[in-house]
């Protein structure tokens, strides 16, 4: 418990002994938002990953998954290695980089409104990206504590409480550049803790081929019928799978926190670094993660799996449990591995909301004159703001029926990733994308996934099937919205012209760049 608590110590002196050295980086907006638009590429890829994996994944989607689909749960962490990190950064790195600059957007909700024209659509989008974020904040919570009572007894409350904290005092100190800062330490800590765990948890069923054998033998006549189906290569369910990986991995291409870290990158080569470093990360995490929880059923009968009021097992308690038995010190660094996790990307997504809130909001429409130092001042309010209701939210989440982790953030994935993701892929690749379509497959996605989200708390009594379960209704949105905006952009009127060729001409700009990027005319 010493050598705990003393690990513990460190790492929270470490991350606010950042924020306030970063302080000096944070004066502006630019700096505050976007770190100057300067930062490296092994910050902005751990930045990247960190943003993506936490304490859902972790305890959540890694328990729930891996208790579904067995061993194949290992196929969600690959789709979020390929999918939602090396083609995001693919064909999104590079684009948003440079039109973002070109159009001065410092927000998602403010590049629609360059792009297309609209203050209305970034009004909008701004009240989507606050609402819907609160319940994916409110889950990390969740996740962290329930490992901190594991591991120390600590109530529930008191972990809320010092994490909202903690995050709060180095964000609104730094802002970006501490966040990147903080990201890329506690992304170290994350590769080197999951590795150490995997081995230390399956050490404890006689090692990896023993493990096998045992998730082999495993049967469940409620999911299958068939042998070793918890040990086979698609799993029991592989169209649900299928929607997980949709879910968690295409889902990063419309997220305003994970698509912001392409906004600050400092240049070419630094894009072509960190795809590469982005990717190998998220397969080390993410495909650790799924792989750890594919292996849950062997933990079958431990007390520390609990089951609800309808005898169904809690999924977030799973993962605790099959960590409960390691040695202290391991104990340890899982706490500080889902903690980095966790508070990476707390930090993310309140200065992603918080500068919507701001920069799209406020400014301009309810504060008409907003200079430099009340923007600041703003952000750093509405940080604390939005800390405080996600907290509040998470304590009393979880004393409610619905609880699991995953659910929150899979309502939370699929209003935003549904509702952005094709307007902002289209906006960056094609001129007759049009504001109507982006009208369209926001509102389409928000009233969807609000009314999936009633349905499941009882409001609302809509039967809607396969798409009951937020990750598959999230998934639905995604790819109903790559459809919905290119056949409304072609059946409403043309944008105009003029901003079109205005937004587009970023990308016409000549460049020099070594010859081990591109051949001269002359070869």
């Amino acid at each position: 418990m010493v050598l705990q608590i003393m690990m513990l110590v460190i790492f929270f002196g470490s991350m606010v002994g950042i924020g306030l050295y970063c302080r000096r980086n944070a004066t502006d907006v630019n700096g505050f938002v976007l770190g100057g638009r300067s930062v490296g590429p092994w910050l902005t890829a751990f930045a990247y990953g960190t943003s993506y994996f936490s304490a859902v994944i972790f305890v959540g989607y890694a328990g729930q998954f891996g208790w579904k689909f067995g061993i194949a749960s290992t196929w969600i962490g690959i789709g979020n290695a390929v999918i939602g990190s090396l083609l995001a950064w693919v064909v999104l790195g590079r684009r948003t980089r440079i039109m973002t600059q070109h159009l001065q957007s410092a927000t998602m909700p403010e590049f629609f409104a360059r792009r297309f024209d609209s203050q209305a659509l970034k009004i909008i989008s701004a009240v989507v990206i606050f609402i819907f974020l609160i319940p994916y904040t409110a889950s990390l919570y969740n996740g962290l504590s329930r490992l901190f009572e594991m591991a120390f007894g600590i109530p529930y409350f008191w972990c809320v409480l010092a994490m909202s904290v903690l995050t709060a005092i180095y964000v609104i100190a730094g802002g970006y550049m501490a966040t990147a800062i903080n990201d890329f330490i506690q992304g170290i800590i994350m590769v080197i803790g999951i590795v150490a765990v995997i081995a230390a948890v399956l050490g404890q069923k006689g090692g990896f081929i023993a493990s096998l054998d045992g998730l082999a033998a495993v049967s469940d006549e409620t999911v299958s019928a068939t042998p070793g189906i918890f040990n086979s290569f698609f799993g029991p369910d592989p169209l649900s799978l299928l929607g997980v990986v949709i879910l968690t991995s295409l889902g990063t291409w419309g997220l305003p926190q994970m698509v912001g870290k392409f906004y600050a990158i400092k240049s070419e080569g630094d894009i072509h670094k960190g795809t590469i470093i982005s990717t190998l990360f998220a397969m080390i995490v993410a495909g650790g993660c799924y792989f750890l929880g594919g292996f849950g059923r062997l933990f079958t009968g431990d007390p520390g799996i609990q089951q609800n009021a309808a005898g169904g097992i809690v999924f977030d308690s799973i993962v605790p449990a099959m960590l409960a038995h390691l040695p202290e010190f391991l104990i340890g660094v899982v706490i500080i591995l889902v903690l980095s996790a966790s508070m990476s990307t707390l930090s993310s997504l309140v200065l992603t909301s918080s500068s919507t809130m701001t920069l799209d909001l406020l400014k301009g429409h309810v504060i008409k004159d907003m200079d430099e130092k009340k923007q600041l001042l703003t952000m750093r309010v509405l940080i604390l703001v939005f800390i405080v209701i996600s907290a509040v939210i998470a304590i009393i989440q979880v004393a409610s029926p619905v609880a699991f982790i995953a659910q929150a953030m899979g309502v939370s994935w699929g209003a935003m990733a549904g509702a952005f993701l094709a307007p902002f892929l289209y906006g960056l690749y094609w001129k007759r994308a049009t504001k109507m379509a982006c009208w369209v497959s926001i509102l389409f996605s928000s009233i969807f996934m609000t009314i999936d989200m009633l349905s499941n708390l009882g409001v609302l009594s809509v039967q809607l099937g396969l798409l009951q379960s937020p990750i598959n209704a999230g998934a639905f949105c995604m790819l109903v919205g790559l459809i919905i905006v290119p056949v409304v952009s072609l059946v409403t009127k043309a944008p105009d012209k003029k901003l079109v060729e205005n937004a587009f001409s970023c990308y016409e700009r000549k460049v020099t760049v070594r010859q081990s990027e591109a051949l001269g005319d002359s070869e």
